[in-house]
């Protein structure tokens, strides 16, 4: 599973997503989209962690939170149609 990590700062960048879900587990990848003509952070991450128990309580524990002034969405992502 992947966690889908929406509303995110554009000024966050990988090293901070490892240290906030580095709390949670060991982390899988880490993946955050950039525009390809600014190349500005989207505003989204996805986030894998190595055991879904501990993704799930990524999820349920950030899900709502405020980080860097913003506050975070954070859901099982879909896979890609």
């Amino acid at each position: 599973m992947t966690i889908y990590v929406g509303n995110l700062s554009y000024k966050a960048t990988e090293d901070d997503l490892k240290e906030v879900f580095g709390e949670y587990g060991s982390i899988k990848r880490i993946v955050v989209p950039t525009d390809r003509e600014t190349g500005r952070v989207r505003g989204f991450a996805f986030v894998e962690l190595t055991e879904s128990a501990q993704e799930d309580n990524a999820i349920s524990e950030l899900d709502g939170a405020e980080w860097m002034g913003r506050q975070l969405r954070l859901n099982k992502a879909k896979p890609k149609e």
